[in-house]
């Protein structure tokens, strides 16, 4: 059973001041790529989150996104009145030696000066998070079925080209005589033209010829085609993560499908190599979201 990269999770969960949002996003990626994006009072806890990641998801660019809604007016910000009127007062006088007007914007920069929001600190309540975590475990697993579903529908894709290529193996074959005879006849055409002007041992051109059809014999290609083709179709139902396997795989099916037209020597077979590559390709770009 294949799994796709690319999936999606979400949860939610209430707490008595607040409302947790989790969204877990993945694509394909070479590595384990995990980047978080936490609350202060949850930093502590993202190699905790990390870890767990990786256990479950094992490969892909992972973006988790926790997101903490306040109900009421619970706030762990406080505006530090006394450093606030003390900034204004500043502001205010050096607002007359210029003879300038103090307007209410000089309060908005008075905001974004040091000290004077005041951020008390808040220690995490482990009972709070144990809660939260959960809902991170949930918001996994439902990623990981969204990476089950598509995989399913990789797998089909997939197969599909590969029964192409399958498909258009068989088709070189009624092309094959045709081959072998033009390759004969052009050989006993130069070895007619040649014979008029030179002497030529008949038993040892026999000979040379065999060697020469044998080396554009395509057979050993079209078995071993047959057998990677059939192998990739095996990985794809094992339990295990297959992705970097596939590629392999691939690889190797690509070699044979290089020789066989490189050997070809024949227009309708090359054609029909071409068709192979393209089919290789598609099967390429979809392997790369594997999981």
């Amino acid at each position: 059973m294949i799994k796709s990269m690319t999936g999606y999770g979400k949860t939610e969960c209430e707490l008595p001041d607040k409302k947790i949002t989790i969204e877990i996003r993945s694509l394909n990626s070479k590595q384990l790529d995990i980047s978080t994006r936490f609350p202060g009072i949850y930093k502590e806890k993202e190699i905790e989150v990390r870890k767990l990641i990786g256990e479950k998801l094992e490969r892909g660019k992972i973006d988790i996104n926790l997101y903490c809604e306040q109900h009421g007016d619970q706030t762990n910000a406080t505006i530090n009145k006394p450093v606030v009127i003390n900034y204004f007062r500043q502001l205010n006088d050096i607002s007359q030696d210029l003879g300038l007007e103090n307007t209410e914007r000089a309060l908005q920069s008075i905001l974004r000066l040091p000290d004077s929001v005041k951020v008390e600190y808040v220690e995490l309540d482990e009972k709070e998070w144990a809660i939260i975590l959960k809902k991170i475990r949930e918001a996994l697993n439902i990623l990981d079925e969204f990476r089950v579903q598509e995989g399913k529908a990789l797998k089909t894709d997939i197969v599909q080209h590969i029964e192409k290529i399958l498909g258009l193996k068989n088709n070189i074959e009624p092309h094959e005589p045709e081959r072998i005879e033009r390759l004969k006849t052009r050989l006993n055409e130069a070895f007619n033209n040649a014979s008029s002007n030179i002497q030529i041992d008949k038993n040892r051109f026999e000979q040379e010829l065999i060697f020469y059809l044998e080396k554009f014999d395509i057979n050993e290609e079209k078995v071993r085609l047959v057998n990677h083709c059939n192998y990739f179709t095996e990985t794809l139902d094992e339990p295990t993560a297959s992705g970097k396997k596939l590629g392999f795989i691939a690889q190797e099916i690509g070699r044979e499908i290089n020789t066989l037209g490189s050997k070809a020597n024949h227009s309708d077979i090359q054609k029909i190599v071409i068709i192979m590559k393209d089919e290789l390709e598609k099967i390429k770009e979809q392997t790369l979201n594997v999981l």
